[in-house]
Parts: structure tokens; sequence; C-alpha cells
């Protein structure tokens, strides 16, 4: 199972693997302050993909097909996290404020894909 959740909301949670899905920390949170697994800057949108989206945030599709694009580019930054699936929960702590429109949706769809591929 692969859920998504906030980091600002879901500072303290305990169920399962826990990644940080963000290219750059959140602001205004300590990294003692959350707990998470790992910090995968590289599953993250590139700079240029993110900077897009953040002054196009309408785009979202445009941006889900992009991301897409740059993950499948990039299978070593996602793979091991499909291992974590098997045996755990596995959470994407993002920190946008947009619950239904960040990169830790597209990347929770992109993965989900390709576990349905398996």
């Amino acid at each position: 199972m692969i859920i998504c959740k906030r980091v600002f909301t879901d500072k303290t949670g305990n169920n399962g693997y826990r990644v940080l899905v963000d290219r750059i920390w959140p602001r205004g949170i300590r990294k003692q302050d959350i707990r998470y697994d790992e910090w995968n800057k590289n599953v993250a949108p590139s700079n240029d993909l993110r900077k897009w989206f953040h002054k196009y945030p309408a785009n979202f599709e445009q941006f889900k097909r992009l991301y897409f694009a740059e993950l499948e580019n990039n299978p070593d930054s996602w793979q091991h996290l499909l291992l974590k699936t098997k045996s755990n929960c596995l959470v994407l702590l993002f920190s946008s404020k947009d619950e239904d429109h960040n990169n830790a949706v597209v990347l929770k769809s992109f993965l989900e894909n390709k576990l349905n591929k398996v």
C-alpha cells in the first residue's frame, strides 16, 4: 500500500516506511521534528519541472506527463521504493499545500502503475 501525507500535518507518524519526496527540505521544520526513513531528492521532479509547475499549477496534467517521463528515465531513484511496498506500507511525505495536485500524488500513481505491471 502507498499513501501520501503532508509533512506539516504528520510529523510523528509511525506507519510504514516514510520517504520525503521533495527536492527541497520543507520550510519551518527541523529534521529532528519529523519521523522519516529516507529523504529521496532524486525521486522528486527536476528543479526546472518543479519551478515550472509552481509557476503554472493549473497545468497539472502536463506536469504529470512530464514527471512520469522523468521517472521513467531515472529508475534507480524509485525501484527500491517498489520493494518497500511488498513488505511494508510506503508513506510518501510532501510539503505542498495542495494535497491533491503535487509530486507525491503523481509519484504514488506512477509506482502503483509499476506495481500493477509486476
